[in-house]
């Protein structure tokens, strides 16, 4: 199996931008595609992006397309999320996930390991 811990969380003016990075170790990081998802207070965990084993894939939700790239550097055992034109609406707890298999999915229940979230806060 996976373990993941993210990094990179903050506070940020709404404009701004922010980098969280999600370090895996245990398993080969490459047998796996990732994904980032968020959860703001009160609301359910939602799809952000993911990204294929090998990362000429990538699929992100509508509410992010344009604003945040998805990339992977399996050498280092590491997923980033660039964060761009970041509003009030992105606060929450984003959480990295990984899944067996090769295909991409936008499910919360399709990935099979988590990580512990980090806070992202976006003040207008």
């Amino acid at each position: 199996q996976v373990q993941l811990v993210e990094s990179g969380g903050g506070l940020v003016q709404a404009g701004g931008s922010l980098r969280l990075s999600c370090a895996a170790s245990g398993r080969t990081f490459s047998d796996y595609v990732v994904a980032w998802f968020r959860q703001a207070p009160g609301k359910e965990r939602d799809f952000v992006a993911c990204i294929s084993r090998g990362g000429s894939y990538t699929y992100y939700a509508d509410s992010v397309k344009g604003r945040f790239t998805i990339s992977r550097d399996n050498a280092k055992n590491t997923l980033y999320v660039q964060m761009s034109s970041l509003k009030p609406e992105d606060t929450a707890v984003y959480y990295c996930a990984a899944k067996d298999g090769e295909y991409l999915s936008k499910l919360v229940g399709a990935y099979n390991y988590w990580g512990q979230g980090t806070q992202v806060t976006v003040s207008s």
